[in-house]
């Protein structure tokens, strides 16, 4: 199957698309299971998303937001996802459940595959890296390997090396996967991902079935 694509003239317009598409798929699934759950991604690209996705869920109590990785570190780390999420998502009454990258890989890994457990994502967003990562999961990286909820990672080509990620059967596993991209240095990454599948380059091998990719003009010439 092929993915849904959505090309956006700007960054801003991307934004805007990715919030819309996460508060319905929020809405939806509250009014299926009276429960959402949502996988967030980490890195600046979601940033505008996430401050335009706050006012768009009225009621917040219900949603449960999961994190697709994290790097092994605390809360209050500058690098850390979850400090980024809490200062551009305004959540109301959300329960955010963050991995505790300061466990260390395995141990935080292990934490994260009980605590979701066989929960099923009613929506996971993704980031597309230049080597074509997405979450923490890198090229020809064990990880990719990795049969169960969360695994750790080491020697991530980025710092810190050392990562906690949702795995690929997780990660297909949601009803459904929204990559958000943007900029020209993410245009030969994109039209990877959207090659042929491989370990080379593990974005591409999300469930093309529940994929919709939102790119703007740049990423998607």
């Amino acid at each position: 199957m092929s993915p849904t694509i959505i090309r956006t003239p700007d960054g801003e317009a991307a934004g805007r698309e990715a919030a819309a598409r996460t508060a319905g798929a929020i809405a939806n699934a509250l009014a299926a299971r009276g429960v959402a759950h949502i996988a967030l991604a980490g890195g600046t690209t979601p940033k505008r998303a996430y401050t335009l996705l706050g006012p768009l869920v009225p009621d917040w109590s219900a949603v449960h937001l999961w994190f697709g990785d994290e790097r092994c570190v605390g809360p209050d780390d500058p690098d850390a996802n979850v400090r980024m999420v809490r200062e551009t998502l305004v959540a109301p009454g959300a329960t955010i459940h963050r991995i505790e990258g300061e466990r260390g890989a395995e141990a935080a890994a292990a934490h994260y595959s009980a605590l979701l457990g066989d929960t099923v994502l009613d929506l996971a967003m993704l980031g597309l890296g230049e080597d074509g990562h997405t979450a923490s999961l890198f090229p020809d990286n064990p990880g990719l390997d990795a049969t169960g909820v969360a695994v750790g990672v080491h020697d991530a080509p980025k710092p810190p090396p050392d990562r906690v990620s949702l795995t690929l059967p997780t990660l297909n596993g949601a009803r459904a996967i929204l990559l958000l991209t943007e900029g020209a240095g993410k245009a030969q990454p994109l039209a990877a991902a959207l090659g042929e599948p491989t370990r080379h380059v593990p974005s591409s091998l999300l469930d093309r079935g529940r994929l919709t990719v939102v790119a703007d003009a740049d990423a998607l010439p």
